[in-house]
């Protein structure tokens, strides 16, 4: 249909402006005026032709300049002042066989005899996103960011799905543990999970707590359905407040309950509506595509077909096959009691894990040692948000084995 229309457009086109020849010599009023309709309807339609096509194009070059670029294979090398490797430093990325399945980390330390941090990533992983927004953990500790099974490095379509189970993740969070315990001599480490990642992290601490100096929950998840509920309730006020009728409409058409849980449509447009009010992985970041999707791409650390596997793991394995078995427990009747000293961040604005309902179970929990830190300028994401926040809280707090920078608790 576009190309017969297109078609009828140059033919009216040749036929008002033919040669002297094939017309009379003067045009009337009425003929001027149909050329000039003719022209200006012709150049219009020709004109969304060639915009939509040079926009396509233009995202097909982009996307393939992005996956052309060279993958290191590895992160940078730290280098001191002479631009020399840091002698003691250690930057690398390892893959390692972990109950059956080829997984894959990042090891990042300036002092390779610095304690051990193991990070649990939550619904995809993260370490990309320290370029944008670095740590500086590396300073303090010898920091390993795992990607788990199923996800990113670790992805595989060979890996029995039967074996992505809580379980399993579980197992494997222990025999990682084990694996750096061995190879930098320590006798524990520090676990910090995110997100997702909290949810095994802190039954995974619960399991074994002797191989752990400390637990760090990062948006700490407690009772999932609730927080869906909790922020279903707040973007849907925020949006008629806002009079986004358009996103108060879809958000009423799927609307997240106790009973029925959180439907499809709910979830199609949930990050979207997070990230427009600021509620998401970081506070700042308001689009998933240019926030996260665009920077896993352009990020060199991986090669082409890591990336490729970085999102294949989102869609259909990793910690995601856990979502309803999220949704479906609540850890604070479930874990109760800690062994070990436990330290909870949250940022203020995080509705993606509510904060109001992760402070509520740290209260009840009992430990040996505690303390909840408010992020204030941040959502999902503290520790890459307020970086150096979370930095002086690890160095002053965690290492030296107190909470005097916690929360004062509720009276």
């Amino acid at each position: 249909m576009a190309g017969t229309a297109t078609e009828m457009q140059i033919t009216q086109f040749r036929a008002a402006f033919a040669s002297p020849g094939s017309r009379p010599a003067r045009l009337g009023p009425e003929a001027l005026q149909e050329r000039r309709l003719c022209l200006q309807s012709f150049a219009r339609k020709t004109g969304r032709t060639v915009l939509l096509w040079s926009l396509s194009l233009g995202a097909i070059l982009i996307l393939v300049s992005v996956l052309k670029l060279p993958g290191r294979g590895g992160p940078k090398p730290f280098l001191d002042e002479g631009g020399r490797p840091l002698r003691g430093s250690i930057s690398e990325k390892a893959f390692v066989g972990i109950n059956g399945a080829r997984q894959g980390m990042f090891i990042q330390s300036k002092d390779a005899v610095n304690p051990v941090l193991l990070c649990l990533h939550g619904g995809m992983p993260e370490y990309f996103l320290t370029e944008r927004y670095p740590t500086g953990l590396e300073n303090d500790f010898t920091v390993v960011w795992w990607e788990q099974r199923g996800a990113g490095l670790s992805y595989s379509p060979d890996i029995p799905p039967q074996t992505m189970t809580l379980e399993q993740f579980i197992a494997d969070t222990l025999s990682v543990t084990n694996y750096l315990r061995n190879r930098f001599s320590k006798e524990k480490v520090y676990l910090m999970a995110h997100s997702g990642g909290t949810f095994i992290g802190l039954q995974a601490v619960t399991r074994a707590p002797e191989l752990y100096y400390a637990y760090v929950g990062v948006a700490q998840v407690v009772h999932q359905l609730k927080s869906e509920r909790l922020a279903y309730e707040y973007m849907l006020g925020r949006f008629k407040e806002a009079g986004n009728n358009r996103m108060v409409r879809k958000l009423e058409a799927a609307p997240v309950t106790m009973t029925a849980g959180t439907p499809g449509p709910y979830l199609a447009v949930r990050d979207r509506a997070m990230h427009g009010l600021g509620i998401g992985t970081t506070h700042d970041m308001k689009s998933v595509l240019s926030g996260v999707f665009w920077p896993s791409l352009r990020s060199p650390q991986y090669t082409l077909g890591e990336k490729i596997k970085m999102w294949r793991g989102k869609l259909s394995s990793g910690v995601s096959v856990l979502w309803d078995e999220m949704l479906a427990t609540d850890l604070a009747e479930r874990v109760t009691e800690l062994a070990l000293p436990a330290y909870f961040f949250h940022g203020i604005y995080d509705y993606t894990v509510n904060y109001r309902l992760a402070k509520d179970v740290f209260e009840r929990l009992k430990a040996p040692l505690k303390g909840f830190y408010t992020f204030n300028q941040s959502a999902h994401s503290p520790v890459l948000e307020e970086p150096e926040k979370a930095r002086k809280i690890m160095r002053e707090d965690v290492l030296a084995r107190t909470n005097s920078l916690a929360d004062r608790p509720r009276r």
